[in-house]
């Protein structure tokens, strides 16, 4: 048995997503796409919150951040994804490996929490108005930013404490596309239940502590919205909080789905799928969700275009 504790540590060999070239060819080309999108998408939203003064408000902070940490965990993924479907050569250095997983748990986990602290100031700008300046200060504002990146970081170190004390078997090929816990557990020569229960319970905790959050903050603003009597009243709090919504139902129901169960319900077709949702594609719709559904974000995009095209014309 090879295990952390070889100096010798072969390389992984991830088996992708299929063994059919077109397919692979078609993959490559989607997920380029996509990711090409992705990083404009998000680097757009990046800048526009930058430079529209009417932007700079917490909710913003928050969505700067978001967009972020969707462009840090989709760049962990993708590029290797696509280098393994455009090349023969599939493998992955085990300190590569083990990187890329650290950095996807440490971003994903971090998100989680940032979501939930975008909830909280949803719920203090509906439910508590008058007092949102000053509950939502500069410094709330940081400390949460800072609790959710702390919170990756330790999820994602627990994680990466557990799967070295697993022992992995001659056998060092991967039914995934990329280094995911589920997939590397499932290398394990040894009985690994007490190290899935601490991952589970660990990441678990992260998405359960961070999604109650989220509920709790939104039932909170649902009731507070039925009490509204105008219709526009109703219509213009529930806006505010729309894209904020679709975001966490797509990101925490591919996230429960993949990891919240033992690695003997491991499913390479249907993990692989979820993956590919939550990897891939929904850092890329973040952005679109945000600046589709939202009216300042198309305002400011909006006056930047007629910016430009002032600056332009001067010329």
């Amino acid at each position: 048995m090879n295990t952390w504790n070889h100096t010798n540590k072969p390389d992984f060999f991830l088996l992708g997503l299929t063994d059919s070239e077109e397919i692979q060819l078609v993959l490559s080309v989607l997920f380029l796409l996509i990711y090409l999108v992705t990083v404009l998408g998000n680097m757009g939203m990046m800048l526009i919150i930058r430079l529209d003064v009417q932007l700079q408000s917490p909710m913003y902070f928050f969505l700067t951040h978001l967009s972020l940490l969707d462009l840090s965990y989709s760049t962990v993924i993708t590029p290797k994804t696509l280098e393994n479907l455009l090349t023969s050569t599939k493998n992955i250095s085990f300190l590569g490996c083990f990187m890329q997983l650290y950095f996807f748990v440490l971003f994903g986990g971090a998100e989680c929490f940032l979501l939930s602290s975008m909830a909280y100031d949803r719920y203090v700008a509906i439910c508590n108005p008058l007092h949102y300046p000053v509950v939502m200060s500069t410094r709330r504002c940081h400390a949460l930013l800072t609790g959710s990146y702390m919170m990756g970081a330790i999820d994602s170190s627990v994680n990466m404490l557990c799967l070295s004390r697993i022992n992995l078997c001659s056998s060092h090929v991967i039914n995934h596309f990329f280094c995911d816990t589920p997939a590397i557990l499932a290398l394990s020569c040894s009985d690994t239940y007490v190290i899935e229960m601490i991952i589970i319970i660990v990441s678990g905790s992260t998405l359960m502590v961070s999604l109650l959050t989220i509920s709790m903050s939104y039932a909170s603003i649902l009731f507070t919205i039925l009490k509204i009597n105008s219709t526009s009243g109703k219509q213009k709090a529930f806006s505010t909080c729309a894209s904020h919504v679709l975001a966490v139902t797509i990101f925490y129901s591919t996230m429960i789905f993949t990891y919240l169960k033992p690695k003997k319900s491991y499913s390479l077709g249907k993990d692989q799928v979820a993956s590919v949702f939550y990897t891939i594609v929904i850092p890329m719709l973040n952005p679109l969700i945000y600046s589709l559904r939202n009216k300042e974000v198309k305002s400011a995009i909006s006056r930047a275009i007629k910016k430009r095209e002032g600056s332009k014309q001067l010329r």
